[in-house]
């Protein structure tokens, strides 16, 4: 049962943040072990999807529903089907002073107690890729970090 929660503040905003992470169309493009994914269903607020996970090994597809709340910017996703007894993951991004704060959680156990061990081993390490690749993938998109000098300093007004 790996569970891993954590939160960090990125310098791009909790709309850019709530946009590549609902991108799931693209995890493929970035995304460690996401061999592929398909939309099965999907309106403004909510969508259902399958993805293809590989590695060593390991191949497996599941599915999920997906809750978009693009006012809230939190994205709460439930697992369908697939090699899981449960899959629970939620992102949520914070407005911060340096841009936003994303907070994470991941919940999953395998109904194959093999599978679990060999997950469990390397859970945390992939978790940490696979949360780095999300912050590259934003820089890609949205551009770097602006440097200190680059930042506007909100105490000057501009006239």
């Amino acid at each position: 049962m790996p569970k891993h929660a954590e939160k960090r503040v990125l310098v791009h905003s909790p709309q850019q943040m709530f946009d590549l992470v609902a991108d799931v169309e693209r995890y493929p493009e970035f995304l460690p072990w996401c061999l592929g994914t398909r939309i099965t269903k999907r309106d403004k607020k909510r969508l259902d999807a399958d993805m293809l996970i590989g590695f060593r090994m390991f191949r497996e597809r599941f599915g999920s529903h997906v809750e978009l709340d693009p006012e809230q910017h939190r994205i709460d996703v439930r697992y369908t089907h697939g090699p899981f007894r449960y899959l629970i993951n939620h992102w949520h991004f914070l407005p911060h002073a340096e841009g936003c704060e994303v907070d994470f959680s991941v919940d999953f156990e395998f109904r194959s107690r093999l599978l679990q061990k060999v997950i469990g081993v390397v859970f945390t390490e992939a978790v940490h890729r696979m949360v780095r690749a999300f912050e590259a993938r934003a820089g890609e998109i949205y551009g770097p970090p602006a440097t200190a000098e680059q930042r506007p300093n909100p105490a000057i007004s501009v006239k």
